[in-house]
């Protein structure tokens, strides 16, 4: 079956342990990895790869031998709890091979996780996935985290819920961040506030937030000319942490907003 929105968000943070497998996709390998890392925790819980079970198994491993898929999903481990076939980095090539252990897959056996790249509507991957009535197909797309995105990412680093003007801020830097940086930002937070019962504070994001994300003036103001009012902020903060005055950005967008007057005004057109 396919999944997308809230639903598949909500399937990743706790993914039924009844179904078969897990096939999740997209373009952004960091988003897709970040949304793996959640499902398989939440699956075989914190000590499952110590406890051997989670089975990693390569796409190129697994070309070469079919047979790895159905020893990891039918193995009995020494420890009790779910356990996980991994398949990483996953193509069209294996959708027979994936698609045969889906078919012979039992309840008890290790579920199927597969990740895998940007993959269209006509991949055989993802029909043998959303044509399968205990599998689960879920695409990772470019959108920014929502605010329930952020909330989960805070109550898993063991911070509670903000105040408004401190998760508008939070969003505003998950638009600027890539998803694996904000969600490290996220973590160092939670380490950083460990044992302080103070509110959150824009500061304390800040002091864990990367500084090394290059801006220059023109950034501002492509993004103050393209109306981009929900990003100005965290490009703002960059460009200030590199140095730049706020003297220095009003000469540059004075001297910017005049050419721009100038050009549109020319009576030989634009």
């Amino acid at each position: 079956m396919k999944m997308a929105g809230t639903g598949a968000q909500g399937y990743l943070r706790k993914p039924d342990p009844s179904h078969s497998g897990l096939l999740i996709f997209g373009a952004d390998t960091m988003r897709v990895a970040t949304a793996r890392q959640t499902a398989i925790a939440a699956l075989i819980g914190p000590q499952g790869e110590e406890e051997m079970r989670l089975t990693r198994i390569p796409a190129a491993d697994l070309r070469k031998d079919p047979a790895i898929l159905d020893d990891a999903i039918k193995a009995q481990g020494f420890f009790s709890g779910h356990r996980v076939a991994f398949v990483e980095d996953a193509t069209d090539g294996l959708a027979k091979a994936l698609t045969a252990a889906l078919l012979d897959w039992q309840l008890g056996d290790a579920q199927i996780v597969v990740t895998a790249g940007q993959l269209t509507a006509k991949s055989a991957l993802r029909k043998a996935f959303e044509g399968h009535g205990s599998a689960v197909a879920i695409g990772i797309y470019d959108d920014p985290p929502n605010r329930d995105d952020i909330l989960n990412a805070l109550k898993s680093a063991g911070l509670a819920a903000p105040s408004r003007d401190i998760m508008d801020g939070l969003m505003e830097l998950a638009q600027t961040l890539e998803p694996g940086d904000f969600r490290q930002t996220v973590e160092k937070v939670g380490l950083y506030k460990l044992g302080d019962d103070a509110l959150l504070t824009m500061e304390d994001v800040l002091a864990c937030a990367p500084q090394s994300a290059e801006v220059d003036v023109d950034d501002v103001l492509d993004v103050v000319t393209q109306g981009q009012a929900q990003v100005l902020g965290p490009v703002l903060r960059n460009l200030y942490a590199q140095g730049v005055t706020p003297v220095t950005l009003c000469i540059s967008a004075t001297r910017h907003f005049k050419r721009l007057y100038a050009v549109a005004s020319d009576p030989g057109g634009a």
